[in-house]
């Protein structure tokens, strides 16, 4: 059965690959984007198809939804998901006001839709509300570990009161929620400037240039290809799970290990280096998705090399 789907941030990198999955499957996809972080290129393509259609909008400002030149008239919307939010820390840490507000005010607005047209709503949260966990691997029950008002806490905070919001429309209106913690992703599409550590890897190896490990690179990071990730948003969309469920890959790489692959899957002469941690940047990070392998059987099926080389590929272009 057709849907129409409203995607917020559809225009940036996870997004982006969720229009077109979704588009393959032959539904209407409505991409909001205010193009801050996403960009026009990635969704070019999508624009051949008459299911396809774009608001340039900020969610947070604004509760109409308009594509430059008139409102954009829905009748009916069966699904939202809500993307929409700067996500790499030099692009949040960059307008950490206006990240609040996405994280917020966006959500709520995207809330008050989902409650008109009753809509299911799947809101995009992160790892990071786990903060530097003290628990690992990640479960879902775990609170976290969080510095409420450090460089890190528009993004992070924001998540948390988004996740909030949420779960309240949900318990006072009966919206009916999916809460995604999204954990490290990759692959084609991501900006080299983001300041995301593959990007950035992959970007100094094929310019031969020194590669900046943070600390002595021992610090851990689980990455999940971006195929797998659309994938799992699709399977928890269509699941029961109200609860917040994470989405990312279990197996657990080293920064200096990712590094050496990087190094060694481009054929790059270049040399690591240590460079400064950035504060409050977590020591470990891994999903525990027994949740979702149980709700909604998923689990991630791309190898980190697999995709590395997919992305690597992408990057030489």
């Amino acid at each position: 059965m057709q849907k129409q789907i409203i995607i917020t941030g559809g225009a940036g990198f996870i997004g982006s690959h969720l229009c077109e999955r979704l588009l393959k499957e032959g539904h209407r996809v409505l991409c909001v984007d205010n193009f801050s972080t996403g960009r026009f290129a990635n969704i070019q393509h999508l624009r051949e198809s008459e299911r396809f259609e774009v608001a340039e909008c900020n969610i947070a400002k604004s509760l109409t939804l308009s594509n430059g030149y008139r409102p954009v008239e829905l009748k009916q919307v069966d699904e939202i998901y809500n993307l929409a939010c700067p996500a790499s820390p030099a692009a949040y840490q960059r307008d950490p006001v206006g990240t609040l507000e996405t994280a917020f005010t966006g959500t709520a607005n995207m809330c008050e839709y989902a409650k008109w047209w009753n809509a299911k709503l799947l809101q995009a949260s992160t790892s990071e509300v786990y903060g530097d966990p003290a628990v690992h691997p990640q479960r879902e029950d775990y609170w976290g570990n969080v510095n409420p008002v450090g460089l890190r806490s528009c993004y992070d905070e924001g998540k948390r009161a988004a996740e909030s919001l949420c779960m309240n429309y949900h318990r006072v209106h009966g919206v009916d929620v999916r809460i995604v913690r999204i954990f490290n992703t990759y692959g084609e599409r991501m900006q080299s400037d983001d300041g995301r550590v593959i990007p950035a890897f992959i970007g100094q190896a094929l310019r031969n240039e020194p590669m900046t490990v943070s600390g002595d690179g021992s610090q851990t990071r689980s990455f999940c290809y971006v195929d797998d990730l659309v994938s799992g948003l699709l399977a928890v969309m269509d699941s029961d799970i109200t609860e917040p469920v994470n989405l990312g890959n279990p197996v657990e790489t080293t920064i200096r290990t990712l590094a050496e692959t990087i190094i060694r899957l481009t054929g790059s002469s270049a040399e690591i280096v240590p460079a400064p941690l950035p504060e409050d940047d977590p020591q470990r990070r891994c999903p525990d998705i027994s949740l979702v392998r149980r709700r909604a059987a998923w689990q991630p099926r791309v190898s980190l090399e697999k995709g590395l080389r997919k992305t690597i590929q992408y990057f030489r272009k």
